[in-house]
């Protein structure tokens, strides 16, 4: 009698990678957290957040004139008192350049949106 080798390891190897491949997938379908730090003040703020808007992309907004430490944080984060602030899954990105405004093309590179 002749036997059959199967084996099952390719099987299991396959449904493995299958089932990786839909985590991935499903971590890619999460979206950024963002927070924009911010003041009522401050005209690239408030293009920075229209840009966001814009794009339908949520943020939780954090004003650094009433919340308390928030100045704080953005000068221990960035070296320096400068709003706007992105924070990007934890990532601490300037959304502006001084003199030039806000930099659309980088953000929306950062943030995956197509133009």
């Amino acid at each position: 009698m002749n036997s059959i080798e199967c084996d099952y390891r390719s099987d299991i190897d396959f449904r493995s990678n299958r089932e990786h491949a839909k985590r991935i997938e499903l971590s890619e379908l999460k979206p950024m957290e963002i927070t924009v730090y911010s003041a009522p003040w401050c005209s690239d703020c408030r293009e920075a957040k229209r840009f966001l808007d814009q794009h339908k992309l949520p943020y939780t907004e954090i004003n650094i004139e009433v919340t308390p430490g928030a100045a704080d944080e953005v000068v221990k984060r960035t070296g320096k008192r400068a709003v706007p602030q992105f924070v990007i899954d934890g990532e601490w990105i300037q959304p502006y350049r001084p003199g030039e405004g806000f930099l659309y093309e980088d953000m929306a590179k950062r943030l995956g949106i197509e133009q």
